[in-house]
């Protein structure tokens, strides 16, 4: 079942299902090579997208133009592709288990249109086994088929960083695999298409998932290291990036910053492999304690806040705070598990108003996703501001910009320590 030749040759078309802000780059990657049929559920999105606009405005709209691509919601139009990629989200639920019901529905989509010959493979990030055990058993029984005799099978983690315009699909070196040796070589030979890095030929689909949980899951322990140093030198009045600044002069020292860890990677990765360790009877002690920390940073940044505020307003009941930026990391739109929220939630159980405002962030899916109603523009005489997010607008901002917005005791809590040093009229503090 060989597929690459026929893609280049345009006898067969590429579908991507699932065109969030993995799916519709990949997509229209492709698209300048071959012949692609992007698939979404959503009907806006595929109609803003048959417009040129991308709904996570990661893409400009110049990269829609002169590409061989088709966008739809009807599986008959998709039907009509023979090598399949599915791009959908990998979120946890509110107890942070594994929500595995968009990629078990694409395993479904897929299994009502797979075709002897065809080609299945998954980018979106699961734990090691996901892909064999949970998603190729319901494309089996939808379909009546068997991989490996009717279909082909791989897995290749997605790497794309939202916001970066320099660690690209195409600049990036993409692990993939394959679910037999001759799948492993035309998948290969297929994303070598669109990476110009090169790929990575995993020895099996396990290795390549689990390589992918690893990836983020190292970055949260290092993370959460940072934090927890960060709320130690806080108790003894050390700024911590000053600590980082001096230790990141040796040679070897890792580079990680404190923050708040949200998203859909780093923030939860990590789950999906707790999950898996704890099903084969393995408690994973450091993964967990590190998950613990980096969500309970939110709460932390709030009762710093709340403190001042408590002490230095002496009109509590009409205290006022203005958290700017609510994405979960700078210049990007993403609003997904964003952990400011867990901050703005804590201030407010104290009946202390805060005022939320960022330039990047559409009002109706906050308002939508955390039952948040977003501030036309900042106020005045703030008790204390947070900059959540390094925006470029808030980096652009002078230390007088601040002090306009808040009163003389007010408190600047800066999580990304841009201003660091340069605050002097008013409190400052930074994790």
């Amino acid at each position: 079942m060989k597929i690459y030749q026929d893609l280049i040759e345009k006898k067969a078309k590429l579908g991507v299902i699932g065109l969030g802000y993995v799916g519709l780059p990949i997509a229209l990657e492709f698209a300048k090579k071959i012949s692609v049929i992007g698939f979404d559920i959503n009907p806006k999105r595929i109609e803003m997208m048959r417009n040129g606009q991308d709904p996570s405005k990661e893409v400009g709209s110049e990269e829609f133009k002169g590409r061989d691509i088709v966008f739809t919601n009807d599986l008959n139009v998709l039907k009509q592709a023979r090598f399949f990629i599915v791009a959908v989200p990998t979120p946890v639920d509110k107890f942070n288990v594994p929500d595995l019901k968009p990629i078990l529905g694409a395993s479904t989509t897929i299994g009502k249109i797979v075709k002897k010959g065809d080609y299945v493979i998954y980018e979106s990030t699961v734990y090691p086994g996901c892909t064999e055990e949970d998603c190729l058993p319901v494309i089996e029984k939808m379909s009546n088929l068997k991989m490996g005799v009717d279909f082909k099978m791989g897995y290749s983690p997605e790497r794309i960083n939202p916001g970066d315009k320099k660690n690209t699909l195409r600049t990036v070196v993409k692990i993939v695999s394959g679910s037999d040796a001759e799948s492993l070589d035309e998948i290969a030979k297929t994303y070598e298409l669109v990476v110009d890095a090169g790929v990575h030929r995993a020895t099996t689909i396990k290795v390549a998932e689990a390589a992918k949980i690893v990836e983020n899951t190292q970055r949260d322990l290092n993370i959460a290291l940072m934090n927890e140093l960060s709320m130690i030198f806080d108790r003894m009045g050390i700024n911590t990036y000053d600590v980082l600044e001096a230790a990141g002069t040796k040679w070897n020292f890792l580079k990680f910053s404190p923050g708040l860890v949200g998203g859909h990677c780093i923030g939860v990765d990590p789950y999906y492999l707790t999950h898996k360790a704890e099903a084969l009877g393995y408690d994973a002690k450091v993964i967990a304690a590190s998950r613990f920390i980096n969500d309970n940073m939110a709460r932390n940044v709030a009762r710093k806040v709340i403190q001042h505020v408590l002490r230095n307003t002496p009109d509590v009941y009409n205290a006022r705070v203005l958290v700017k930026g609510v994405t979960f990391k700078e210049d990007v739109s993403d609003i997904r598990n964003s952990k400011i929220i867990d901050t703005v939630k804590e201030i407010q159980s104290f009946n202390i108003k805060v005022d939320v405002v960022d330039p990047f962030a559409e009002p109706d899916e906050v308002k939508e996703e955390y039952g948040l109603a977003l501030a036309s523009a900042d106020g005045r005489d703030y008790d204390a501001i947070i900059i959540a997010t390094a925006h470029e607008p808030y980096r652009n901002l002078t230390p007088a910009d601040l002090y306009e917005l808040t009163r003389p005791t007010g408190l600047i809590a800066d999580l990304k320590g841009i201003f660091k040093g340069r605050i002097t009229e008013r409190d400052y503090w930074s994790l």
